[in-house]
């Protein structure tokens, strides 16, 4: 079974917030809102689906590719969790 699948329910309810934080930018935008705030609405949406991102990627690669905790390949342990942590820090 993916690990989409069984996280649906949570990946969904993420989804549905950025759904809400988007239409939050369309109605500042409606609102005709200065540009600092329509701004730091856009800078929540992108910083939402960046962790959504993140955490779709490290599920893939621990569920497809290598799970760098039961590893048993030490060298390829160190190298996904160091990949991990480079695409956690760049999505940032």
């Amino acid at each position: 079974m993916s690990h989409t699948i069984t996280e649906k329910s949570r990946l969904l309810a993420r989804v549905r917030r950025i759904r809400g934080q988007v239409e939050a930018v369309e109605r500042a935008l409606e609102a005709e809102l200065g540009c600092a705030d329509v701004l730091q609405l856009v800078a929540s949406v992108r910083g939402a689906m960046n962790g959504l991102t993140v955490e779709l990627i490290e599920e893939h690669m621990r569920h497809h590719v290598v799970d760098p905790a039961t590893e048993p390949d030490r060298d390829r342990a160190r190298g996904a969790g160091e990949l991990l942590e480079v695409i956690r820090t760049y999505l940032k």
